[in-house]
């Protein structure tokens, strides 16, 4: 590879590491700086730089930026009107007695799936804690595979704003990711589970006090004082509970307006509250696989196709952004009462656009330096050297997420680093664009530390501190990214 166009891409990723976690600067004008050094070192004139990073920018928040913004509203609505906990508690009652490990992590993960993760776990937390005040025992190992389920999500499956990013950047079909990513999560939720049963027990006496009464009650703080309680709270009784549920979700009704004299109180059921995250995704996966049916018949292979007359229904319905919009309707319609007021809605629709805001720049951003690699000749010199080397192409991203990854801590912002960096490769290379977008969010989950401000939620509310939180969290986290590896060699023997 030509040096000045290697160190053009090193310098790259380096201006983004160093400005992200050096200065005040945050990742959307990290990227363009980024973008305007590639080009710049690469020897592209100031016009070309400027021209490449506008159409990049525009290109990308073309095809995805409805999607993303989209996506964040029915989140949001999921979360206000009590659905997100509604199917938590049906999955829950669906394991039974004993499961509730497993149970939690699929709870985070379905959650996660359009809610982002922060919140999400604020949300469900209370659940893992008050199944382990019944319990008397066992809260690390349900509040760490509550939260890997939520990261196993919130990296690999759409319509998540960080794996949308990817796929839009990569050009990847995005029922075909979903589906991907969807089965990532089950083959990786053994491995969190099983992770969190081993450390969970180890770590139960490292819980901070405040926590450990507000889980288990006063009588927890007494017999670790006697030295009684190591993790276990057998010696616990009801009256020992906490008096007040401020640790139980709150009541949604709260925020969902003043009913009319004579209302039945509302509820969100199991069914109903699915309807919203379900019916879209069925949709985008049913317009790919009748896509792919069609061009099986056809005899075309990936590629641009003119659909037969029986796919375009499918293909209206499914695509990304109708979609979603009938995603949206649902959740207005069914999840919230009658007599929930506009401006309450549209004032949860403002916020879900502000938390969207950022994501949309960086993804944007994302796209640009994208752009400057492909058309500075840096993603072209980068691909030849790969192709000379015994390294697997799709290895790339994911290394690129990982190191950034490890540098800043975002997982968001490494997997769409990588992204805009494999997006030049995919054609020249023959990167599948399914196998590339797995490996960018695959590469995003690598260690979550005290960069990361997920991190700190969890561990916060799990009450684990200093070495704990690390063996607890970091750990579980590292391990699921390790099993991604080798899903992605299966992947690609099958696509590549």
């Amino acid at each position: 590879m030509d040096i000045q166009l290697l160190l053009a891409l090193v310098l790259g990723i380096a201006t983004i590491v160093v400005l992200v976690l050096r200065t005040r600067l945050d990742a959307f004008v990290a990227l363009l700086i980024a973008a305007l050094v590639t080009g710049l070192v690469a020897g592209q004139s100031p016009l070309d730089i400027v021209k490449a990073i506008t159409t990049g920018f525009g290109n990308t928040l073309a095809s995805i930026g409805i999607v993303i913004g989209l996506g964040v509203a029915i989140g949001k609505i999921l979360e206000v009107s009590g659905a997100a906990n509604a199917l938590a508690l049906a999955f829950l009652r669906l394991f039974g007695k004993g499961r509730e490990p497993w149970a939690m992590g699929t709870v985070g993960a379905l959650v996660s799936i359009p809610v982002f993760c922060d919140s999400g776990y604020v949300i469900m937390n209370p659940l893992a804690r008050s199944i382990a005040r019944v319990k008397r025992a066992g809260y690390v190992t349900l509040a760490l595979a509550l939260g890997v389920g939520m990261t196993l999500t919130h990296h690999l499956v759409p319509p998540t704003p960080g794996p949308l990013a990817v796929t839009g950047l990569l050009g990847a079909d995005l029922g075909a990711v979903i589906l991907t990513g969807l089965v990532f999560t089950v083959l990786l939720l053994p491995i969190a589970v099983t992770y969190a049963k081993w450390m969970g027990p180890k770590l139960e006496s490292a819980v901070t006090e405040e926590v450990r009464e507000a889980v288990y009650g006063r009588a927890a703080l007494v017999g670790a004082s006697d030295g009684s309680h190591h993790g276990s709270t057998g010696t616990i009784t009801a009256d020992d509970s906490p008096a007040q549920d401020e640790d139980l979700p709150d009541d949604p009704e709260l925020d969902l307006g003043t009913p009319p004299e004579g209302a039945k109180p509302h509820r969100v059921g199991a069914f109903l509250a699915s309807l919203p995250l379900l019916v879209p995704l069925l949709l985008i996966v049913l317009n790919t696989v009748t896509g792919a049916m069609d061009q099986n018949a056809q005899g075309v292979v990936g590629g641009k196709y003119e659909p037969s007359a029986w796919v375009v229904p499918f293909a209206f319905i499914g695509n990304p952004v109708i979609a979603l919009i009938i995603g949206v309707l649902l959740a207005v319609y069914v999840l919230l009462p009658r007599w929930t007021p506009r401006s309450r809605v549209q004032h949860w629709f403002a916020e879900a656009a502000a938390s969207a805001g950022l994501i949309l720049l960086i993804t944007g951003a994302g796209g640009a330096l994208g752009q400057v690699l492909r058309s500075s000749g840096v993603g072209d010199a980068l691909a030849e050297a790969i192709a000379a080397t015994a390294l697997p192409a799709f290895l790339v991203p994911f290394l690129v997420a990982t190191l950034v990854r490890l540098a800043q801590g975002s997982g968001t912002v490494a997997m769409i680093t990588a992204a805009s960096v494999t997006a030049p490769l995919v054609g020249t290379l023959g990167i599948d664009p399914l196998v590339a977008a797995m490996a960018c969010t695959a590469g995003s989950m690598i260690l979550s530390y005290f960069n990361d401000s997920y991190f700190w939620v969890v561990t916060r509310f799990t009450g684990l501190e200093g070495t704990a939180a690390l063996r607890g969290w970091s750990g579980i986290t590292t391990a699921v990214w390790a099993g991604s590896i080798p899903l992605l060699f299966i992947l690609n023997l099958i696509l590549g």
